[in-house]
């Protein structure tokens, strides 16, 4: 999904060696790409998670940057990190967005789609 110019694109992996599921707790990594596929800079400045569980329960993350950053991207850059979340469920979702700043000083929302994160030996 391209918001504004800015893309995300989104893989999850299920962490096994992370994970007790006789203790109710999956481990997920997810890697998140973020290109500038616009005309002007944008900064990230904030995100916004929404993280929901296989029962509906609903969780949700926000804060300043991501990993500890608040990257600037120039046109044609990306930048790219990789995170975690634990769950009750073997599966479940993530969706939100990021805060974006212009050099101007707009601010806009760069939509992130909904995305699985799941046990595969769960899913069969």
């Amino acid at each position: 999904m391209t918001s504004d110019g800015i893309r995300i694109r989104v893989r999850s992996t299920y962490l096994p060696e992370r994970s007790l599921p006789k203790d109710r707790r999956f481990a997920f990594a997810y890697t998140v790409s973020i290109s500038n596929e616009g005309e002007d800079s944008a900064q990230l400045r904030r995100r916004h998670w929404i993280i929901t569980d296989a029962v509906g329960e609903i969780r949700e993350v926000e804060g300043e940057g991501v990993v500890g950053a608040q990257p600037l991207l120039h046109p044609g850059e990306s930048f790219e990190y990789t995170s975690g979340c634990v769950l009750e469920t073997p599966h479940g979702s993530m969706k939100g967005s990021y805060m974006m700043l212009r050099p101007d000083g707009r601010c806009f929302e760069a939509q992130i789609h909904p995305f699985v994160l799941a046990d595969p030996a769960a899913m069969n």
